[in-house]
Order: C-alpha cells, then sequence, then structure tokens
C-alpha cells in the first residue's frame, strides 16, 4: 500500500468493485440484521410512549422517566459493550449476537412483570447489558461483507432499524396499552396494566428471532480490506481482561498492574468523578442518576488509562488520536439531541397536546420510522460520495445532522399546534438520522480489522454516555425543575455550539490520521506485512 496515496485512491480489488459485486449473501445476512436492530430499538424505545402510563402508576417525576429510559439503560450498555467489543474482535461473532439478543428480549419481557421504580430499573440494566452485543458484533460483520467504499452506505441501512423500531415501538405501544385497557378495565389478566403487557408482547418475539441469526455464516475477519486476521486461540481471555479493567471494584486489579502510580492515578480519578457527581446530586436532588454516570465515568477513566499498557496499538488508533475521539464526541451531540427528542416527543403529545396515546404513537411512530430511514439511508449515501471528493466529506454529513435537525426540535418543543408538530418531528428525525452512518464509517476507517469491535463499543460510548444517558435525563430535569416540559426540550439545543466545535477539530484531524493509519499502527507495536 502507498502511504502517501490519499484514502479513496487506494487500490483493492474489493475496494473498486461495483455493487453488482457485493455477494447476494451479504445483503441477505445484512438484512437480517436490521431486523435484529429493529426490534433493538423497539425494545429500548417503547418506554416513551408508555411513559405517561408509568409515571401515574408508579408515581414518577419527568427525571426519574428520563433515568429508566436514558441513564439506567445507558451506562451499562456501554460499560458492558467495552468487554463485549472486545470478545466481537476475538469469538465467534453471531454467537455473540446471538446470546445477546436472547438476553436483551427476555429483560425487556421481564420488565412488564416490575411493580416500582427499582425493579423496572433493574429490568432496564438486563435489557441494556443485552443489547451492548449487538452493534460491536454488527459494525465489525458488515465492515467484512462489504467494501470500504461502501461502508457508509452498509452501516446506515443496518442503523436505518433504529428509526424503524423506534417508530414501531410507539406505533404497536400506543395500540397495546389502549386495547388492553379497554379490554380489560377490571381485573386484567394477571393483574397487567397495559403498559406491563406492552413490554411482554414485543419482548417474546426476540427469542423466536434469535434462532435465525444464529444460522448466519460468519465471514473471514478483515476481508474486505485485504487484512485477514486469523481467529484468536484465547477468544475470552481479552473479554475477561477487558471486564475486569471496567467493572468496579475490579478496575483496582488492573490499576495495579500498573505499579503504585497507576493506583494513585486510578484513586485521584475516583475522587474527582465522585466529587463531580456529588456536587450535581446536591444541585439535582437526584442521586441514582449521577451514581449511576459517575460510575460510568470511573469505569471508562480506569478502562481507557490500563488500556495503552494492555494493547497499546489499540490506544494509540482509539484513545490517543483526535480525529477518532472529536468524530465520535460530535456525534454524541446529534445523539444528546435526537435520543431526547424521539423519546420525549410522546409525552409532549400526550401532556401538552392532549392527543391520545394510539394517536401520538401513529402520527410520531410512522412519521419518524420513515424520516429516520430516509434520513440515515441518504445520509449514509451522500457520505460515501462527498467522501470520494473530499477527505473529510463524511464530517460534512454529521454536520448537517446536528444543525440541520435544531430548527425542528425547536419548533416541536414550542408549538401548541398537532400539525405542526408532527411534522417537526418528522424532519427533526429525517435530519438527525442522517449523521450515524457517516461518523460510524469514519470511526471504522480510523482503526485496523482487528480493533473494530473495540473501536464501535468506544463510539457508542459517547452515544450512550453523551447522549443517551443525558440527554433525556437532562431534559426530564429541566422539566421537573421548571414545571415546563417545552423548557427541557429546547434546553437540549446546547448540544449544537459544542458539536460545531468538536467538528470544526475533526475537519483538521482527520485526513491525516487516516493517511498514516499503518504507520501509526507499527510505530505503536502493531505486526503488520507491508
Amino acid at each position: 500500500m502507498n502511504q502517501n496515496a490519499r484514502p479513496e485512491t487506494v487500490e483493492n480489488p474489493r475496494e473498486t468493485a461495483g455493487l453488482d459485486k457485493v455477494p447476494a449473501y451479504s445483503w441477505y445476512a445484512l438484512s437480517v440484521l436490521v431486523v435484529v436492530y429493529v426490534l433493538n430499538f423497539v425494545d429500548r424505545n417503547i418506554i416513551s410512549i408508555l411513559a405517561e402510563d408509568i409515571k401515574a402508576d408508579l408515581g414518577l417525576r419527568d427525571d426519574q422517566i428520563g433515568f429508566l429510559y436514558g441513564t439506567a439503560f445507558g451506562v451499562f450498555y456501554a460499560l458492558f459493550g467495552i468487554p463485549l467489543g472486545k470478545l466481537a474482535d476475538s469469538w465467534h461473532r453471531i454467537r455473540l449476537m446471538t446470546a445477546g439478543l436472547a438476553i436483551w428480549s427476555a429483560f425487556t419481557a421481564l420488565s412488564g412483570f416490575a411493580r416500582n421504580f427499582t425493579t423496572l430499573s433493574v429490568a432496564r440494566i438486563g435489557v441494556g447489558v443485552g443489547e451492548a452485543t449487538a452493534s460491536p458484533s454488527a459494525y465489525s460483520l458488515i465492515s467484512d461483507w462489504f467494501p470500504k467504499k461502501m461502508r457508509a452506505t452498509a452501516l446506515a441501512i443496518y442503523s436505518s432499524g433504529l428509526y424503524i423500531g423506534g417508530g414501531i415501538s410507539l406505533l404497536i405501544g400506543g395500540a397495546i396499552v389502549e386495547n388492553w385497557n379497554s379490554s380489560f378495565p377490571d381485573n386484567p389478566p394477571l393483574g397487567l396494566a397495559g403498559w406491563q403487557a406492552a413490554f411482554i408482547i414485543v419482548g417474546l418475539p426476540g427469542l423466536l428471532l434469535a434462532l435465525l441469526v444464529f444460522t448466519l455464516k460468519e465471514p473471514v475477519r478483515g476481508q474486505s480490506d485485504g487484512i485477514i486476521t486469523p481467529p484468536s486461540q484465547e477468544p475470552f481471555r481479552g473479554f475477561f481482561r477487558e471486564l475486569i479493567a471496567v467493572i468496579p471494584p475490579f478496575t483496582l486489579i488492573g490499576a495495579a498492574r500498573a505499579g503504585v502510580g497507576g493506583i494513585a492515578l486510578n484513586i485521584a480519578g475516583a475522587v474527582v468523578i465522585g466529587a463531580l457527581a456529588y456536587v450535581l446530586t446536591q444541585i439535582t436532588g437526584n442521586a441514582q442518576q449521577w451514581i449511576a454516570v459517575g460510575i460510568g465515568y470511573y469505569a471508562i477513566f480506569s478502562w481507557a488509562s490500563t488500556l495503552k499498557r494492555r494493547d497499546e496499538p489499540a490506544f494509540t488508533l482509539i484513545w490517543g488520536t483526535p480525529a477518532f475521539l472529536s468524530t465520535i464526541l460530535a456525534y454524541g451531540m446529534v445523539a444528546f439531541m435526537s435520543y431526547a427528542a424521539s423519546f420525549w416527543a410522546a409525552p409532549y403529545a400526550i401532556r401538552i397536546l392532549e392527543e391520545a396515546p394510539s394517536t401520538a404513537g401513529f402520527w410520531i411512530g410512522g412519521p419518524g420510522a420513515l424520516g429516520g430511514f430516509l434520513g440515515i439511508i441518504s445520509g449514509g449515501w451522500l457520505a460515501d460520495r462527498l467522501r470520494q471528493k473530499h477527505a473529510t466529506g463524511r464530517l460534512l454529513v454529521v454536520g448537517i445532522g446536528l444543525v440541520g435537525a435544531a430548527p425542528f426540535l425547536y419548533t416541536m418543543f414550542t408549538t401548541t399546534d398537532p400539525l405542526v408538530f408532527y411534522v417537526a418531528a418528522f424532519l427533526q428525525s429525517l435530519f438527525g438520522s442522517s449523521a450515524l452512518g457517516a461518523a460510524a464509517a469514519t470511526s471504522q476507517d480510523l482503526v485496523l480489522p482487528r480493533m473494530r469491535g473495540t473501536a464501535t463499543a468506544t463510539f457508542f460510548l459517547s452515544t450512550t454516555l453523551v447522549g443517551l444517558a443525558l440527554g433525556p435525563y437532562m431534559a426530564g430535569q429541566v422539566s421537573s425543575m421548571t414545571g415546563s416540559l417545552s423548557t427541557g426540550g429546547l434546553s437540549l439545543l446546547i448540544a449544537v455550539p459544542i458539536g460545531l466545535v468538536l467538528l470544526f477539530i475533526a475537519h483538521r484531524t482527520v485526513p491525516e490520521a487516516e493517511r498514516t493509519l499503518l504507520d501509526r499502527a507499527r510505530a505503536a507495536g502493531e505486526e503488520i506485512a507491508s
């Protein structure tokens, strides 16, 4: 490979192949993964349309509802995504996804038996742990099934499941709640409320889908890039090593291996993060939110601080590369707005616009799914085209997703006209969804094939610990403090200026980081044939 060549002109038979050269099986396998991701987001997002009923039955506040949707799920999704991402880099990815699908589907169904805030929080944590297997496995599989020039498009198609699933969850969730409650106004089966029945009904199909996923064929790792990576002889060794490195208090074991200095650094990080969590708890009065977030950030700090010693090439290409970090954090700002807007849209329509759950679910879910699907597919297509012309072409699409969605988010949370609200929600979904394929493909291009699962897990740290754990909660917290869900929604716009600064940094650093990828990996100790 010519190290001085522009990334898009690298000669590779798979790289220069057209759409007709991609094996039919790759498209079939991708379609199955899309169905998995649809169910992933049905199970994750259905709590949005159920929020008002859950809030009334369990006596919860908006900030607690935001915690259930975002933090309880997102923190553990992020934490377990790291060791599971490592396992995706070393073990059979199809088997890993099959097991994860069965786990999160079971916990979704178990959510239907929750009787209080604590048990529902535990069930949401279980859903997060199970779903942490999906995208590290899927991103790595897709990167082996499709050539680099089509990677953003393929990842965008996969990621469309996010918006399709989110839309379907609102459609069926609202319908289930209304039909169940009207059919069983008194003495319902097993004493279940409509929202509980909805969790059970959407959770069970995943157990059947897991059987289909198990039949998929595992591709050769690294085949699309011409960097064939042999199977690991000890696939679970890295998983347990990462598990110990990221789950407190076992993190101290990893720190101790670096000597007294490592332990001191780890404890110092814990003290600083703990102090910040304490201050935020005193300000907001929400201890569970900041304890969970503090655990998450401390775990990530522990993991990152030990990764350099355990895998210096991976540390160099991920945490040691400003291009990678600024790209994923910029997308984290898009996710901050998108997750929160999609979650609070249904409660806003039901509470402020006085729409019925089935009506809100239909007009938010259907158009939202269509908008998300169109946005992510067109965004992935545009990102690949712009990437062929400009080294930072994909980042322009991330910028479109950030800036383009903002005016429609503003309209959503200020209007009192249902029609205006539904149109704005559609357009917010359209623009907000366009950035994912571009950001994901950029992050995958900045690492080696053996690191893609770990890189994906790191990518999702920004979408979860920044976007999911903070966005929905912040809107709920502001709503609880001000008594206005409109004000809570508008507070999300703080993400726009932060995201633009991060995109500027990425624009300046990504081309050089991609051009020097192999050289930097070799300098960090990676053995790569010339």
